[in-house]
């Protein structure tokens, strides 16, 4: 099955990567899985962060839309400004795959200018038939809550199933063990499993 890329690798680490998308706005969604390769391993992670920023450190855009009677008029009066911004996505690593998959941290980062994919529904079945990632998701310091990653990763995960419900339940037991001393979290992940 076909995977899309999404974007180029930036920056990297043994825990995340960044990467910028090729075209303005075009980002992952939040909790989502990515993947991006060397020519032995395909890192996997859950994008975690997102944002649109200008190129130049320190330089924000300004208002330029006063007169102009919709957001796209202000793109097409100001042509420049689809090369004076980024979008860029970050990634917490969750896994990766050499001759099988591994849902712990590789040895190596990802390559800096490697190609990011959004991975297709094979690539999110097969990952997805272990929750081992899920013990990462929840003891990595993050700028979002854990919580909302979670949730929003299982329930990405969960739409390639036939039956997405089995899976979110199966995932249900599962940070039910992870987190029995944590009752509260388990609770607020729980509540936004539904779909």
């Amino acid at each position: 099955m076909e995977v899309q890329r999404v974007g180029e690798v930036i920056e990297a680490s043994t825990t995340e990567f960044v990467a910028q998308c090729y075209e303005l706005y075009q980002l992952p969604p939040f909790g989502s899985l990515v993947k991006t390769r060397d020519s032995h391993t395909e890192l996997y992670g859950v994008v975690y962060h997102a944002t649109t920023t200008g190129l130049e450190p320190g330089r924000r855009p300004i208002a330029r839309g006063k007169d102009e009677d919709s957001e796209e008029a202000i793109y097409q009066s100001n042509p420049q400004l689809s090369k004076l911004l980024r979008s860029e996505f970050s990634v917490l690593v969750v896994g990766y795959k050499d001759e099988k998959l591994h849902h712990y941290l590789p040895s190596k980062p990802a390559r800096i200018h490697g190609f990011a994919y959004q991975c297709n529904p094979d690539d999110m079945r097969e990952f997805s038939q272990s929750f081992d990632f899920l013990n990462i998701l929840l003891n990595t310091r993050l700028p979002v809550p854990a919580d909302e990653l979670i949730a929003a990763c299982l329930r990405q995960m969960s739409q390639v199933f036939e039956d997405p419900r089995t899976f979110l339940v199966a995932a249900g037991k599962e940070l039910a063990i992870l987190l029995s001393s944590e009752l509260n979290q388990l609770k607020a992940i729980l509540g936004r499993l539904r779909l």
